[in-house]
């Protein structure tokens, strides 16, 4: 049962609970749409990072095995030589997107300089390609941490706005409801009442 709030039963804070009555049912309203929009959004994007995920993960364990076959290949020395200084530059540009309040981060990527810093004529043809698709690979996997840090914080959101509106389903409009069903009884009462005594007082009067 909704719990009634303490409030004096007059028609002034009748009015008044009628007036939040009305506010609290847009409100929820709105924040429920904005649940489903939110809950809508999030589901087609875990869709696309799953998907995104899994050909980084496939073109992740290319990298390597290319890798694994260079370091087979190579002396450690020379390979650790060869690796020792980086030719390649990358650098981040971050911005923000607003998705239904939430403030998704997004990153640009610039890479310059050249990823073979070293003698080729010293190093195998299979560490060229894995450094190759290492480099091809790192604005993708930027993108898949920047999509996975977006479905967190939509889900936050989902959570925060779930609360909001169970708190307003569950609670403040079922309370405002039962104060206003308690304000009009108690109004009633006093009207029927007040009748009862203009009834009273006529038969006095009509009986002198």
């Amino acid at each position: 049962m909704a719990k009634q709030l303490t409030v004096n039963p007059n028609r002034m804070e009748l009015s008044r609970l009628k007036k939040r009555l009305v506010v609290a049912k847009r409100g929820h309203k709105l924040l429920k749409d904005k649940q489903d929009a939110l809950i809508k959004e999030f589901l087609k994007r875990a869709r696309e990072v799953k998907d995104m995920r899994e050909r980084a993960e496939e073109e992740l364990l290319a990298c390597y095995r290319n890798f694994l076959l260079a370091r087979a290949q190579t002396l450690p020395v020379m390979l650790e030589q060869a690796l020792l200084i980086s030719g390649s530059v990358c650098t981040l540009t971050r911005t923000q997107r607003n998705v239904m309040s939430v403030l998704i981060p997004e990153y640009t990527v610039h890479q310059e300089g050249n990823v073979f810093n070293y003698g080729l004529a010293t190093s195998t043809g299979s560490l060229d390609v894995a450094l190759e698709r290492f480099s091809r690979l790192i604005p993708k996997l930027i993108t898949l941490a920047a999509e996975e840090k977006a479905l967190q914080l939509m889900a936050k959101e989902i959570e925060r706005t779930r609360r909001r509106v169970n708190a307003l389903e569950h609670v403040l409009i079922p309370s405002f409801v039962e104060t206003i069903r308690f304000i009009t009884m108690k109004l009633d009462e006093q009207e029927r009442a007040n009748l009862s005594r203009l009834m009273r007082i006529k038969e006095i009067v009509r009986s002198h």
